[in-house]
């Protein structure tokens, strides 16, 4: 007599699937972004004159603030540097000879607030106003050099106290020391930073709205597309992957025209404010980006380009989802 075997129940053949492993959904990953990636060159290929507009844009918009921010760079070769400025001028009465100059700047030295001192000479003083001015004849006709010596004070900390300070030395006849001029000018900077920011935030606003409206007319035309891939339970992330790619191109692409237009518009100007500087016996050279900010002017174009995408792809999926998803 044969026992009849107990009938197994079969499993479903959803249940008998076997989940991928990491190295087929890193692949799957993989697949769907090079398929995002281009679809959405794809789509710009398709639409040039579009695209260009649109980058053109954004890359003016991207070029104003860093240009400003790059003129900010260069004031200070404009008006003196920042050590310069802060250099403070001691002019000895006409009795002070040298060995006693030499003396008061060793102990002007000495002190914990001052970084250095410079020592120069009536001859040194008569020989720079000889060739700074006009009159070079008139000067040879003086009988004596009316010139005093003059030491020049580098301060270490607050230079207006140390300005104060050195006024009441008994050698010190004349202090000059512009701190009315480096206020101002600290000032006048302080509102330019201030300014930059502001344009900075406008124009990217304004980078943010151009993408925007390009990505959301793009979903516009591919509308129909769009539903037939919710209806067939396509994830929000499949259907807005390629319009993420399409915003970081046009940020990439704005980023890298809006850095050629700052380098253009620096070789534009370095010849003739060259001559201008020149003229006033300086001389003048405009510094460019930095290596550090043009990555950082580069990741804020592609940030600006992929977020104006993401919202305008956001909105229309919330709006266009089926019900039953």
């Amino acid at each position: 007599m044969t026992t009849a075997r107990p009938k197994t129940e079969r499993k479903p053949a959803a249940e008998r699937r076997t989940r991928p492993g990491p190295i087929e959904a890193l692949r799957g990953w993989l697949v769907l972004h090079v398929y995002g990636l281009i679809s959405s060159l794809g789509r710009i290929a398709a639409r040039p004159w579009a695209t260009l507009l649109t980058v053109g844009v954004m890359a003016v918009a991207l070029a104003l603030p860093l240009a400003l921010w790059l003129g900010l760079q260069n004031l200070e070769q404009f008006s003196g540097s920042v050590r310069e400025s802060r250099e403070i001028g001691l002019f000895l009465k006409p009795d002070v000879i040298m060995a006693d100059a030499e003396r008061l700047a060793d102990a002007l030295r000495a002190r914990d607030d001052v970084a250095g001192v410079a020592v120069r000479s009536p001859e040194q003083g008569l020989d720079e106003f000889r060739t700074m001015s006009d009159l070079a004849p008139a000067l040879d006709l003086l009988e004596h050099n009316p010139l005093p010596a003059v030491l020049i004070v580098d301060p270490a900390g607050d230079s207006t106290a140390l300005a104060a300070a050195l006024g009441e030395l008994d050698e010190v006849e004349i202090v000059q020391h512009d701190a009315l001029w480096r206020q101002r000018l600290d000032g006048w900077l302080a509102f330019g930073e201030r300014l930059v920011w502001v344009v900075a935030v406008l124009l990217g606003f304004g980078a943010l709205l151009v993408v925007g409206n390009t990505v959301r007319l793009d979903i516009q035309s591919r509308e129909e597309e769009i539903t037939v891939l919710q209806q067939l339970g396509a994830s929000d992330g499949f259907v807005r992957r390629p319009f993420l790619y399409l915003g970081v191109w046009y940020g990439l692409t704005a980023g890298l025209l809006a850095l050629a237009l700052v380098v253009a518009a620096g070789v534009a100007l370095q010849a003739p404010l060259s001559q201008l500087v020149a003229s006033y016996g300086s001389e003048l050279a405009l510094h460019g980006l930095p290596a550090v900010r043009l990555v950082q002017a580069l990741a804020l174009a592609v940030a600006l380009g992929w977020l104006g995408a993401l919202l305008a792809a956001q909105h229309h999926l919330r709006r266009t989802r089926p019900a039953e998803l």
